[in-house]
């Protein structure tokens, strides 16, 4: 089990698009492409990120948009995983800059 991230600091180092809960127990982001292919191969890469790590994200897709939610619920809410994810998930160079 990881431990709960109780100071919020380790939320800097990410792109600002990431945003808080209100609760603090997750971040979100919403993203955008051209096609709900595209999507649909940020998605895949996303899923092998996560098996990786053994940390899987809540996230829906509705045609060119994915929402992606990481929280550790083990843990009852942000861990340096939920960081680290968000983190690999960012550094894709391809991303829109919507």
């Amino acid at each position: 089990m990881m431990t709960k991230l109780l100071d919020k600091s380790a939320l800097t180092s990410l792109p600002k698009k990431w945003t808080l809960s209100g609760d603090e127990k997750s971040i979100h982001q919403n993203f955008e492409f051209k096609t709900f292919a595209e999507a649909f191969s940020f998605m895949t890469h996303v899923a092998l990120l996560a098996e990786k790590a053994d940390h899987h994200p809540d996230w829906s897709n509705a045609y060119n948009k994915v929402d992606i939610t990481l929280s550790s619920h083990d843990a009852g809410g942000l861990t340096q995983k939920d960081i680290d994810l968000a983190a690999q998930i960012s550094h894709f160079v391809w991303l829109p800059q919507n």
